[in-house]
């Protein structure tokens, strides 16, 4: 199986059912061996002992298993590095929501940034915390409506 880069980004090709398969099967075994090892790391080695044995740390193979995982599901994966920075327009895109909104919420001191000339670099570690206040008080706002329709006796 090969893949493609495409901008900077790891494009998994289509997969058959028989490579799905294999995908689910590796990330089943890699998340099993997982759970039952006490192991400060993990060895993979080939079954001919052509290369030589490579130890791995369990949460290396915890990320595999979960990006197989995510693989065969066709869903997103995107490795950055923690200290990756994002324009506005980007984190806009993150977040799914305009520039003119991302600008707002750091003029009002919500999302830190820093300058970079005349242009603001959000790291991606404070947009990830940035959204995941917004995704709990979005769950507080629905869990009260929740309740409100409750009392109301709305929730049939």
């Amino acid at each position: 199986m090969t893949t493609t880069l495409d901008q900077d980004r790891l494009v998994p090709p289509p997969l058959t059912e028989e490579e799905k398969e294999m995908v689910r099967a590796a990330e089943r075994l890699i998340m099993t061996s997982l759970h039952h090892s006490l192991a400060a790391t993990i060895t993979i080695q080939s079954n001919d002992g052509s290369c030589p044995s490579v130890p791995v740390p369990p949460q290396i193979l915890k990320v595999l298993g979960q990006a197989l995982g995510k693989m065969v599901r066709r869903e997103p994966i995107v490795l950055m590095h923690e200290k990756q920075e994002f324009t506005t327009v980007e984190a806009a895109n993150y977040l799914n929501v305009s520039r003119p909104f991302v600008i707002k919420e750091i003029e009002s001191g919500n999302l830190p940034h820093r300058m970079v000339g005349t242009h603001r670099r959000i790291l991606f570690e404070d947009l990830a915390m940035y959204a995941a206040r917004m995704q709990a008080k979005r769950n507080e706002a629905l869990d009260k409506m929740a309740a409100n329709a409750r009392e109301l006796g709305l929730d049939d």
